[in-house]
């Protein structure tokens, strides 16, 4: 049985690769900073599945968590001139469907 958070997560990492490159070439911090964040997302939910109870709860928001923080690190290259938003259009609509989804997991 698939876990759809699980599966919207790499995509989401799959279709930041090309960006976060990008963002790399200028700042190469903060590419690090979002590449973290993203790969969190996959691994915190990938996690949670084998956990119980408030163990589970708490890998939950750890994955809602990154992808909280990969959000605002995308509006930081946004804001920073190193991407262009329409360039993450599809990133963050995956992003957008990924924090719903955390957000029902947690509450």
């Amino acid at each position: 049985m698939a876990f759809d958070a699980l599966e919207v997560a790499i995509q989401l990492c799959a279709a930041l690769q090309d960006p976060i490159e990008r963002i790399r070439q200028r700042d190469p911090d903060l590419a690090d900073q979002a590449r973290r964040a993203c790969n969190g997302v996959p691994l915190q939910l990938s996690e949670a599945r084998r956990r119980t109870g408030k163990d589970r709860l708490n890998r939950y928001r750890m994955a809602a968590g990154s992808a909280d923080e990969l959000h605002t690190a995308l509006r930081v290259a946004i804001a920073s001139g190193y991407l262009e938003p329409a360039t993450l259009a599809h990133a963050f609509a995956l992003l957008d469907r990924e924090q719903a989804m955390c957000w029902r997991l947690t509450h």
